[in-house]
């Protein structure tokens, strides 16, 4: 045990006075050879600290806690042993009978000595030029329509002047991430030179040997624009540490309540408009005086201009479809027709419709809002509706009966098989030549008027195609004649009932 260094500022100062050892211990209560230790001693230089330690309870045990520690190594971080963990294991497995500090003690040991180099690593500052833009998507709730959804947040960062802009996406491929630049390009007026990104799905994919392949649509993308993308190395966040920053912030600021909106679109556009607010009412952290959206609109100068056309993200892919006319895209299956069974359909998918046409004739078939999720079944009744005329008796188990209101649904119900087919077959006709939504209008109308009658194609249609145009009005709607000046003629009084002189 090392003694307080005023005592050995004493002993020494005393050898040097020429008293003796004995009498040195004897004043300062210590023994005669500690003074000579210290008496003698040539280089008082401060030393570092030395592990004194001379064994362990847990010592015995340590090859099989190394070989547990080691073999996290091949498996997800959650996955590994905690220290709570390894502790069980050595009083269930062995005779241990150590204490848990002892156990953690030695368990942070092993994992200093044994951390590998990366983490090691110190991070370097980084300075960016101006007009490098940083992007990354984030996960947030919101309320679309009335029903609380799941947000996929396309952020970018300026990391010169610290710029924010956030858009609302319904998913992270391809094309919601190019739609998505694509609306910050328009809103700030200009496209970055530079964009720094890690290997998320919609942007390439990066292979065992850590290059990226960048898939077709954003490859095509970045040629449209002339933009240099930069991937970040994996899991190493702190390469874009700037847009992980506006992730968290903006979340915070922008999400909290959850947003309410009628569609992405419009949530896109309050989220960008709420990032301008923020950028002027905040300070660049290299100008802590300067606001953000000053010290970005000197930025926007080293922006490219928008090219002259418009980028389409689009993604062309041709499917066969099944016995049902039904067709696989992305795990969810999208009704091309049953007249197009077995054939080959060419689908347009883009972030926010489908779009079917046939291969052979280049006929549009449908075109559906797109599903995000697993095992969606999109079905138009417009495409059902003709081959359930054909056979009318599948009609009560049909998969659009849902979507037919309840009083037509209930009329139909009511038909005999000869009158069902046949208003079955107009309300094809009428589907086909003016959409769904209309035909179903015109039915409505035709059973207030005659419930008694079927329906025929050559009044059903009409109908429908001018309530598609809106130059239809309901016969109870229409203002009847004003037929006050004959009244006036023939009873000689004027509105009020006087008789006129």
């Amino acid at each position: 045990m090392a003694i307080p260094m005023p005592i050995v500022q004493d002993i020494r100062r005393l050898d040097r006075q020429g008293l003796s050892r004995a009498q040195i211990a004897r004043r300062l209560h210590v023994d005669r050879g500690t003074v000579a230790k210290y008496a003698d001693m040539a280089d008082h230089s401060p030393k570092p600290k030395t592990d004194r330690r001379r064994g362990s309870k847990i010592d015995p045990y340590a090859h099989l806690v190394d070989g547990w520690l080691e073999a996290d190594r091949m498996l997800p971080r959650k996955q590994r042993h905690t220290i709570k963990r390894v502790h069980d294991r050595l009083l269930a497995e062995t005779d241990y009978d150590g204490e848990y500090s002892t156990t953690m003690r030695y368990v942070h040991r092993w994992r200093e000595v044994n951390r590998g180099m990366p983490d090691r690593e110190g991070y370097v500052r980084l300075e960016w030029a101006t007009g490098s833009m940083q992007v990354d998507f984030g996960m947030a709730r919101a309320r679309i329509a009335g029903e609380m959804v799941d947000v996929h947040c396309l952020v970018v960062s300026f990391p010169f002047s610290n710029m924010r802009l956030c858009v609302a996406m319904p998913g992270e491929n391809a094309e919601c991430l190019c739609h998505g630049l694509t609306l910050v390009f328009e809103h700030i007026g200009g496209v970055p030179p530079v964009i720094v990104m890690d290997n998320a799905t919609g942007a390439g994919h990066r292979n065992a040997k850590g290059e990226v392949t960048l898939t077709e649509v954003f490859s095509a993308f970045v040629a449209h624009h002339r933009i240099e993308v930069r991937f970040c190395n994996p899991y190493s966040g702190n390469e874009k540490g700037s847009v992980e920053n506006a992730v968290g912030f903006l979340r915070r600021n922008l999400m909290v309540p959850p947003m309410r909106a009628e569609s992405h679109e419009q949530l896109s556009r309050l989220m960008l408009e709420q990032c301008d607010g923020l950028a002027a009412s905040s300070y660049c952290p290299r100008l802590l005086d300067v606001p953000v959206a000053e010290v970005f609109g000197e930025e926007r100068a080293s922006l490219m201009p928008l090219p002259a056309m418009p980028f389409d993200p689009v993604r062309w892919e041709s499917r066969v479809a099944d016995k049902y006319g039904l067709v696989d895209i992305d795990s969810n299956r999208y009704l091309a027709g049953p007249g197009m069974a077995r054939s080959k359909v060419l689908a347009a998918i883009r972030w926010d419709t489908v779009t079917l046409t046939s291969c052979a004739t280049g006929e549009l078939l449908a075109e559906y809002h797109r599903q995000y999720g697993r095992s969606n079944n999109m079905e138009d009744p417009a495409l059902v509706l003709p081959r359930i005329a054909v056979r009318p008796r599948a009609w009560r188990e049909s998969a659009i009966r849902p979507d037919v209101p309840d009083d037509i649904r209930a009329w139909l119900d009511a038909m005999d098989e000869k009158t069902l087919k046949e208003s079955l077959k107009a309300i094809g006709d009428a589907c086909r030549a003016a959409g769904f939504e209309p035909a179903m209008q015109a039915c409505g109308e035709i059973l207030r008027c005659n419930k008694d009658m079927g329906l025929h194609a050559d009044s059903l249609t009409p109908i429908a195609l001018r309530m598609r145009d809106g130059d239809w009005e309901y016969p109870g709607a229409v203002a009847e004649p004003d037929l006050s000046g004959y009244d006036r003629f023939i009873t000689d009084t004027d509105d009020h009932g006087k008789e006129d002189r």
